[in-house]
């Protein structure tokens, strides 16, 4: 079987945890050709628990990423199964034992092949949906000088303490299943996954996307029970635990001003970001409320603040699940791209 993505040897990779993942990985594909100034680039970070595959709806002929125009790289995020994560690391860094992977460290590694291995030094636009816009933030802020744009849409520059909470429920799922063993689990730990399914059930989706009935009406289930399984848990068990909860814990302690850089001023490493930015909510989104994103607009220098109007919740931002809320990103991003 022939892979559809390339693998970017990181060597030994220390993490600002203090813990190194040696022969570190960095799963990528790209779409398009990078010009000769190299300034057509794209860079458009994966999300929790998706791989590139799971992007690849906003990209196409004619749409904003459109690869005739764009040299688009997809970064896959540590944990997520194909970059190095606890399912694919031998020992002893393996399963349980894989190390606290922040946001930061995966902005840093991608930042080493966009430069290294392609010879990149800037960057037309970062763009991300969810853990993909908190990445697209550290781009930001951690490297203020190498694009010109940066659209995060439905996510945020640091986890609110109430997104904390939620992320608390999911992992406490996942680990009270007696097969997950403490992380060292010999089958998988179907029931921890279909609970965290069921978890997340109530958040991914607004309550007026329940209300109107949505999940029978548009998405085509025949219940609410049916719903539940046939999407939700049908999401989630073919994923590993593990690599969920290595995503769920570089979410739960995502902070562009966690490193060096800014030393824990939030205000400072938003202020610090340049480029001219559309922070996009979603209008009913639970996970990341508008009231955060206006907060991050208030306090950058470049930043304009578009709600996706949608009641598709945090789901207006992807997996192109909604095909109106795809054409409202796709129109502003295309927006944002014309400056």
């Amino acid at each position: 079987m022939t892979l559809d993505y390339k693998i970017f040897d990181l060597g030994d990779f220390t993490l600002q945890g203090g813990a190194t993942i040696r022969d570190a990985k960095l799963a990528y594909k790209t779409f398009g050709t990078l010009n000769d100034a190299k300034d057509n680039v794209i860079v458009y970070p994966t999300w929790y628990s998706g791989q590139h595959y799971d992007n690849e709806w906003l990209i196409g002929e004619g749409m904003a990423l459109d690869p005739a125009k764009y040299f688009i790289i997809i970064p896959n995020m540590f944990g997520n199964g194909l970059s190095s994560s606890p399912s694919n690391t031998p020992e002893p860094y393996n399963m349980g034992r894989f190390p606290q992977v922040t946001a930061y460290d995966n902005v840093k590694a991608q930042h080493k092949l966009v430069t290294e291995l392609f010879g990149i030094s800037h960057i037309r636009l970062v763009t991300g949906w969810s853990m993909g816009a908190l990445q697209t933030f550290h781009w930001g802020a951690m490297y203020p000088d190498m694009m010109d744009l940066l659209a995060p849409f439905c996510g945020s520059a640091k986890c609110s303490r109430h997104n904390f909470v939620f992320l608390e429920g999911v992992k406490a799922a996942l680990t009270a299943d007696a097969a997950f063993k403490g992380g060292f689990y010999t089958e998988k730990p179907a029931k921890g996954l279909r609970a965290a399914a069921r978890v997340y059930a109530g958040w991914g989706f607004s309550q007026t996307f329940y209300r109107q009935e949505l999940d029978l009406k548009t998405l085509g289930y025949s219940s609410l029970e049916d719903f539940l399984i046939g999407f939700w848990e049908g999401f989630f068990l073919p994923r590993d635990a593990n690599n969920l909860l290595t995503m769920l814990w570089t979410w739960q302690n995502g902070d562009i001003s966690d490193n060096e850089l800014y030393k824990g001023d939030y205000k400072a490493a938003l202020a610090a970001i340049k480029a001219k930015t559309f922070v996009m909510p979603g209008q009913t989104d639970l996970y990341f409320p508008t009231e955060d994103s206006q907060n991050e607009v208030a306090n950058m220098p470049n930043a304009e603040y578009v709600p996706v109007p949608s009641v598709w919740g945090h789901f207006a931002g992807g997996p192109g699940t909604n095909p109106v809320d795809v054409a409202f990103i796709d129109g502003k991003l295309k927006e944002l791209l014309a400056f």
